[in-house]
């Protein structure tokens, strides 16, 4: 049965369809070639990036189809650009917000309509008219699920219908024991930080959705509900760690899966991913790993109070003129005509009216039907689970790892030095943090007169203190080589130490360099000895910072830890690769 946000979409469906009819009369496909399209109606089109190399192929389709409306033609460009940011960049200055360099859109294709109802709260702080004030017709859909391997779904799904508490609110110290399985260990998931990702923002409502037992209608006063947030903070107690982007999660989990089928060691203490429908159907068909399908495949899993749909709607700005607005419509009727859709289904959506082919169900072990679907909340209240995730999300335990090799001040970027811009980013990012994550800090370089070590503790990992850090990281002083293995492995060791099951505990390593130092230069000794242990994982995240960085050595260390790493070897990108560092905690 479809949703009573599906049966209420069908009239704006339809409405679209009648207005398209109304501007184009009827479509004419010019049988001579295209010649000059200088009359054509110039169309920008931004799209979320998990679609828009697709969005890209089929504007080019269109663009060539000598495909005309009412004897004008469209010529659409299309810029892939995430959601959150696009947002942001519509809300105020495009041109500095979006980094695109595009001009600012006609058209906006978010991955949900999440986006453009915070849209509206953004353009009402600000005092200007709501850009996106209305519903809108979909493009593709793609429920939220939880991918599993296999053999761990196939075990749940004998269990019988579960739910999000049943599944993701497993207690982390019992885990698998919980369901007969002991020899499985802990329970750990992945899921994606709600301020950065539709599916990390979808997965937190959902939580508060199954909280409450409904599937539409939830409240600010639900959110505060103690009840609520109690079951809410124990699924987010079962999280390995956040992420900017689902899909690194997923291809953690391949690289893992592939390690295994190798017989090489596997890095990864995930149970499961929460995740939309379309990416389990890439990471099955191998798209996620370069083409090698997993040993073992995922399959998607349906709580039983219900899911949330990624709607993909299509979005006419209000600043389009008459004839961008027609274009507009003859490029939404395209895109839902049947080859498009096509296109869509075969990389995994479903199309724009949430029918499931055939091929989609067979691949992600799921169904025709992905059960109730939640209807968004308000964007007030959406804005009120944003805020109150930041208390009830699993905190950390961080230990920082700050290279101060001479390099650092003798490489300049303009007037600065990369330690004082390395610093000054290092403090903006750790602002970030919550009040409750406890971080420490090291700095490392070689042995320093009158010390034995490479590396030196310069705060223990407590309670984080934001002025006590910040003096801290502006006091070091810099001077020799990179000891980069030794601090790793010492770093990892001390946070092994003082494990603590409750929080996400992990290294973050920031150097300019490579290992430059001959004492302990076996990166294959260095690889064993940090391998990931599931049941105590502490994972290992760098930040290269030079062009001279050894980021295919960072990116090797990061991956068999279960963590990742960010390449800021152009200085421009140090403040947003500490963003999306800090937002895995």
């Amino acid at each position: 049965m479809a949703s009573r946000r599906t049966q209420r979409w069908l009239p704006v469906a339809f409405a679209a369809t009648v207005g398209i009819a109304l501007i184009a009369g009827s479509y004419t496909y010019v049988s001579t070639v295209a010649g000059d399209r200088g009359d054509c109606v110039a169309l920008d089109v931004v799209s979320s990036t998990e679609k828009s190399d697709l969005v890209k192929d089929l504007a080019e389709r269109y663009n060539n189809s000598r495909r005309r409306f009412g004897g004008r033609c469209a010529d659409v460009k299309v810029t892939g650009l995430t959601s959150g940011q696009a947002m942001e960049a519509l809300a105020g200055d495009w041109d500095k917000l979006s980094g695109t360099g595009s001009p600012r859109p006609q058209v906006w294709l978010p991955t949900s309509t999440l986006w453009t109802g915070q849209l509206r709260l953004l353009d009402k702080a600000a005092g200007q008219a709501e850009q996106t004030p209305g519903e809108y017709a979909s493009i593709a859909n793609s429920p939220l699920v939880i991918a599993m391997p296999a053999t761990k779904a196939r075990y749940l799904q004998q269990q019988g219908e579960l739910g999000w508490g049943d599944i993701l609110g497993m207690s982390g110290d019992q885990g698998w024991a919980a369901f007969g399985k002991p020899e499985w260990k802990r329970f750990t998931f992945g899921k994606d930080n709600p301020n950065l990702s539709t599916s990390g923002l979808a997965a937190t409502i959902a939580t508060y959705y199954a909280a409450t037992k409904t599937s539409s209608d939830l409240t600010a006063a639900d959110v505060r509900d103690p009840k609520v947030t109690r079951f809410v903070r124990q699924i987010e107690a079962n999280v390995s760690h956040y992420s900017d982007d689902v899909v690194d999660l997923l291809r953690s989990l391949a690289a893992a899966d592939l390690a295994t089928a190798a017989g090489e060691v596997s890095a990864t203490d995930l149970s499961a991913v929460v995740t939309q429908e379309e990416l389990v159907y890439l990471y099955n068909t191998g798209a996620l790993s370069e083409g090698r399908k997993p040993r073992e495949q995922l399959v998607a899993l349906y709580p039983k109070e219900g899911t949330f749909n990624l709607d993909h709607p299509y979005v006419v700005l209000p600043k389009a003129d008459d004839a961008q607005r027609a274009g507009a419509a003859d490029f939404l009727a395209f895109l839902q005509d049947e080859p498009q859709q096509a296109k869509f289904a075969a990389i995994g959506f479903r199309d724009h009216e949430q029918a499931a082919s055939d091929d989609l169900v067979k691949v992600v072990g799921g169904r025709k039907s992905a059960g109730t679907y939640f209807d968004p909340p308000s964007p007030e209240v959406v804005q009120g689970i944003k805020a109150s995730w930041a208390t009830l999300r699993k905190k950390a335990n961080i230990l920082m790892a700050v290279d101060v090799s001479g390099s650092m001040t003798t490489n300049k970027v303009g007037a600065q030095t990369r330690f004082a811009i390395a610093t000054d980013a290092a403090k903006r990012g750790i602002a970030l943090l919550n009040s409750e994550d406890r971080v420490g800090l090291w700095a490392f370089s070689s042995e320093q007169p009158g010390a034995k070590l490479p590396y030196r503790a310069q705060l223990p990992v407590a309670q984080l203190n934001l002025a006590q850090f910040g003096a801290r990281l502006e006091g070091m002083r810099t001077g020799g080589n990179t000891a980069l293995y030794t601090t790793i492995r010492a770093a990892q060791r001390q946070m092994l130490t003082s494990y603590d099951r409750t929080r996400i505990n992990a290294v973050v390593v920031l150097t300019d360099g490579r290992n430059e130092y001959d004492k302990d230069n076996d990166l294959a000794k260095l690889l064993k000895d940090v391998t990931l242990d599931p049941d105590r994982p502490v994972k290992i995240f760098c930040i290269a910072f030079d062009k001279s960085s050894d980021l295919k050595t960072l990116e090797s260390i990061s991956k068999v830890t279960g963590g990742k790493a960010f390449d800021a070897r152009d200085p421009e990108l140090i403040n947003d690769a500490f963003v999306k560092l800090l937002s895995s905690f």
